[in-house]
């Protein structure tokens, strides 16, 4: 009996400490967002608290008052439009299929979910090169469509996977009752089975959005004129410290906030698949 509060205070130590690692660098960033110049890079030791705060770093970047090549509020604005933008067509295109994956039971459905989880072992970087020259030949280069499309469709796989798999969940008999009260296939789909994966749909969501806001590789060989977010951050690493701190605490806002909004709907959906044990 002596042992299990021992254990206890043991496992919330751990608990700690790990959430503890994993916030630390965040905390640093934002420290050094807020620093002036002379603090980030005092030789004689480093500087924790002994400094004025300063929102130069912040006015220089995010409000575009610096010189051109630091101005993210562009970059943060493209960011967020592609980022919307190829969630929903990855949920929009990806329900459908997952729905479809998840009633057929056959060898074709099998093999067809095999051909999806293919398609999401291939990394971007391998579609990218070719990518290239068939956006330049039809005139989809350096535009923010051809950027949703191309995340949508390195997004959509996984979105197939993970929706399928809260799918999987729904009883058929569940859709079954309801077909045989008169209501069609794609009423099943959007009245009842929609509404029972709420939480599923926004954790497929959350992800995706995560997926193509920190996307970079696809970002920086599709764009040219238009900076996205990533390519934005890695051109001011080689300004200041504090510039790129102050890029990178203002692009967590957005996604923040993104999953602020879902967090009831994504706690559930990512817990659906331990209610059953």
């Amino acid at each position: 009996m002596t042992s299990r509060p021992l254990l206890r205070l043991l496992r919330d130590a751990v608990a700690v400490l790990t959430v503890g690692c994993f916030m630390f660098p965040i905390f640093w960033w934002g420290l050094n967002s807020i620093k002036p110049v002379d603090a980030v890079f005092e030789h004689r030791g480093v500087v924790w608290f002994d400094f004025t705060p300063t929102f130069a770093n912040y006015k220089a970047t995010v409000l575009g008052q610096g010189p051109e090549y630091l101005a993210a509020r562009e970059a943060m604005t493209a960011s967020i439009i592609v980022a919307i933008g190829s969630t929903l067509l990855a949920l929009a295109a990806g329900l459908p299929a997952a729905w479809g994956l998840s009633r057929l039971v056959s060898r074709r459905g099998r093999a067809l979910y095999l051909w999806v989880l293919f398609q999401r072992v291939l990394p971007p970087v391998v579609i990218v090169v070719p990518l290239v020259f068939v956006y330049h030949r039809i005139g989809l280069r350096d535009t923010l469509l051809g950027v949703i499309l191309a995340h949508g469709a390195v997004n959509l796989p996984f979105a197939v996977l993970l929706l399928k798999s809260f799918l999987d969940d729904v009883p058929r008999e569940v859709g079954e009752a309801a077909m045989i009260d008169g209501a069609t296939p794609w009423q099943s789909f959007r009245r009842i089975h929609l509404p029972m994966i709420r939480g599923g749909i926004a954790a497929t969501a959350v992800l995706c959005f995560l997926f193509s806001w920190t996307e970079f590789v696809m970002a920086l060989f599709l764009t040219s004129s238009i900076r996205l977010l990533p390519v934005q951050i890695s051109l001011s690493v080689t300004q200041s410290w504090g510039f790129t701190s102050a890029i990178s605490i203002a692009g967590l806002l957005p996604a923040f906030v993104f999953i602020l909004l879902v967090q009831k709907h994504l706690v559930r959906g990512l817990t659906m698949g331990l209610e059953k044990g």
